[in-house]
């Protein structure tokens, strides 16, 4: 089964479960806000993707944040936030049986799972 993880709102993610839709892929998506996230899966993740690229920084939660706790951010501390505040998780992740993908890219989104 592919997973769309994110946040309902985002302008990625409608163009990713458009392209899911129109592709007719079935998926479920799993908002973070409203279905949570647990932490030994966002783990996962940042161990398979690196939580550097897990790790939202181009979003306004991660811009708000104190200059000291961007400053000093490692692994555990962005894990922490990504749990906290999950807007920080750049989205979208698609997961399916055979990777996960972050971002949306129509050839990648292709490539995985109509190949």
């Amino acid at each position: 089964m592919t997973t769309l993880y994110g946040i309902k709102n985002c302008d990625t993610i409608k163009k990713a479960r458009n392209w899911l839709a129109d592709h007719g892929v079935e998926y479920v998506f799993h908002d973070y806000r409203v279905d949570g996230l647990e932490q030994k899966q966002l783990e996962q993740w940042c161990q398979e993707l690196g939580w550097e690229q897990v790790l939202n920084k181009r979003g306004t939660t991660w811009r708000k944040l104190p200059d000291d706790v961007k400053n000093s951010i490692d692994e555990i501390s962005a894990i922490k936030l990504m749990l906290e505040q999950p807007a920080m998780i750049k989205r979208p992740l698609l997961e399916s049986e055979k990777k996960h993908l972050l971002g949306f890219k129509a050839a990648e989104y292709e490539q995985l799972l109509l190949k």
